[in-house]
């Protein structure tokens, strides 16, 4: 199948109305916490409509690269393929081959989490991120180099879920590109303004000599960026599948580089590549009845489990606002944001103590739904007080006797891509694939960059009394994630009615939850709910997409006992809906997201 041309072609198009920076403004302050990625502008979108299939993802050359293998009669995972090994060449800062991902997919009958989620490697322990004194490193200290990469899944687990769902050859879904990697593609706003304000990735030879020039400065807007050395390892993975990335030459460039680092050596090895098992897992659903939608509908809410966190925390949230006066306040209203970022608190001081990799691990209670029960959240929202902010949350006890163990100290989370796929078959997908930090641990093999995933680890194993942090380095553990890829279902007719997601560390959780919330209980169409301003809260101050809010609300909150802090929140959401008169899309117009299909 030769696809390559008219993809290139019709891509290329749809690239030169966000690649020229036309509309974009740059923020005019610096955040005051850090961000996943930095914000690069802000773009229009309008709403997309269709009735056969649709890809929505983070890039336009991405976007037609799915919508190309579905027009060849392609199913969804064979989309997301193509899509992911795109994403992975022209946004390399969020994903790419050297990453993880977790993937949300239902064919009509079930709905699988196959879960591609980075590993430690079997010679990392709890000291991974300490010093000699016992005091955990920086993040910057901890990331660049070898020491924060982790077992990529991103492959692994592709090839696996293609073997369940694909219906193009495996290799087929490489084409696109290998295409634009060896022949070239045009470099965005979004990837030259991130390249121009990293201070890290210029330190690494190979990358330098990619992304920048002889001066210093990085590859230019408009111009063309080639990547032969990745077109090449693409052709291997599309000839050999996962084991030419996981065996062989390229598997022991991977150790080397993170071996051999001279200020910061990691501890991968040929084995633990060679050795790495994506998982299958049964998806984490909650009902969710919104009470001010008409008619009235139930929805049954599917998301990621543990590791994953998001699915678990937006469930909470969506809960314990059901048992507040929130439900009849509009968006607008200061008392709305009151409640949800309050609801917020309460969900992540919960997450930082209970949630970590399933396989090392226990649910509290015996369960992970233990922690979205009615009786719990509704306790859980007796918590909140009208008019008065906690500013920061206690975790709650989902059972007779709470765990013995301590919560996570915040931590600094970054950033992912994210895409969602509707067939022309029957099957709908959410995928959330990530390498971490912007571009990762700044670390190039064979024209990829290297994750820094094991920093989403607790950098402290245990508290001060030696209680153990359920999310600390343990070997071959998967850490905790934000990742929330997302499908509802119309709980009647058993019907996915949207898929959604987006990128933004553990911000993801409240830019998909905005995302569930407008859609579902304020009836707007996903490109709508998208432009809704962002907020939020990681039990901490209260978040504020800045230029976004009234000065009223701003003051409002304040006066309340809220910290807030106007930040420029990039979220790059994603989404696609379904209905009686077909299919709707929405794309972030903070990045440079496109909505393709037919």
């Amino acid at each position: 199948m030769k696809l390559c041309c008219q993809i290139v072609l019709a891509a290329l198009t749809l690239l030169g109305a966000c690649s020229n920076g036309a509309g974009m403004r740059l923020p005019a302050t610096t955040a005051a916490i850090h961000q996943p990625e930095g914000v690069s502008g802000y773009s229009p979108r309008f709403g997309w409509r269709g009735e056969r299939f649709a890809v929505a993802t983070a890039n336009p050359l991405a976007s037609e690269a799915g919508a190309a293998m579905l027009r060849a009669g392609g199913a969804a995972i064979d989309a997301a393929i193509a899509a992911q090994m795109v994403l992975g060449l022209v946004e390399p800062q969020s994903s790419g081959i050297g990453g993880g991902a977790f993937l949300l997919h239902h064919d009509g009958r079930q709905t699988v989490a196959f879960d591609g989620r980075e590993t430690a490697p079997a010679a990392a322990g709890e000291d991974l991120f300490l010093r000699t004194d016992g005091t955990p490193l920086s993040f910057h200290q901890a990331v660049i180099g070898g020491r924060a990469v982790g077992v990529p899944g991103t492959v692994r687990m592709l090839e696996q879920a293609h073997a369940a769902y694909g219906r193009l050859p495996w290799a087929s879904l490489f084409e696109p590109a290998i295409h634009l990697a060896e022949f070239g593609f045009p470099v965005g706003q979004r990837l030259h303004a991130l390249l121009k304000a990293d201070p890290y990735l210029r330190l690494d030879r190979e990358a330098a000599a990619h992304f920048y020039d002889y001066t210093g400065q990085p590859v230019a807007v408009g111009s063309t960026l080639r990547n032969p050395e990745l077109a090449a390892v693409m052709r291997r993975i599309a000839g050999e599948g996962s084991r030419a990335l996981h065996e062989g030459e390229i598997a022991q460039a991977i150790v080397a580089k993170v071996r051999d680092h001279p200020d910061n050596p990691g501890r991968l090895s040929l084995s633990d590549l060679a050795g790495y098992r994506p998982e299958r897992r049964q998806p984490y659903c909650s009902d969710y009845a919104p009470q001010r939608a008409s008619p009235r509908r139930r929805y049954r809410i599917c998301g990621f489990p543990p590791p994953g966190s998001g699915s678990i925390a937006i469930a909470q949230i969506l809960g314990i606002l059901g048992n507040t006066v929130a439900v009849s306040l509009p968006f607008a209203d200061p008392r709305w944001l009151h409640y949800y970022t309050e609801a917020a608190r309460l969900a992540f001081a919960d997450r930082a103590r209970y949630v970590a990799d399933p396989a090392f691990v226990a649910a509290p209670a015996g369960s992970w739904y233990s922690l979205i029960a009615p009786d719990y959240l509704a306790a859980r929202a007796q918590l909140i007080e009208a008019e008065r902010s906690m500013r920061v949350a206690q975790p709650g006890v989902p059972g007779a006797v709470a765990p013995a163990r301590s919560s996570m100290p915040q931590q600094v989370e970054y950033g992912t891509s994210h895409l969602s796929i509707v067939d022309a078959h029957g099957n709908v997908l959410a995928m959330t694939s990530t390498i971490e930090d912007a571009f990762g641990a700044r670390q190039m093999v064979r024209g990829f960059l290297l994750n820094n995933q094991l920093s989403d680890f607790s950098f402290l194993p245990r508290d001060d009394r030696g209680l153990p942090i359920a999310n600390r380095v343990e070997p071959g553990k998967r850490p905790r994630s934000s990742m929330s890829p997302t499908l509802v279902f119309d709980e009647a007719t058993g019907d996915v009615v949207l898929s959604g997601g987006s990128p933004g560390g553990a911000l993801i959780i409240h830019y998909t939850a905005k995302l569930l919330l407008a859609t579902l209980n304020w009836q707007m169409t996903p490109q709508d709910a998208i432009d809704l301003p962002n907020f939020g809260s990681l039990n901490g101050p209260t978040l504020l997409e800045e230029g976004r809010f009234p000065p009223t609300v701003v003051e409002t909150l304040g006066s309340w006992g809220h910290e807030v802090r106007e930040i420029g929140m990039s979220s790059g959401l994603q989404a696609i809906s379904r209905d009686g008169g077909g299919l709707s899309g929405g794309a972030d117009p903070r990045r440079e997201e496109r909505v393709v299909g037919e």
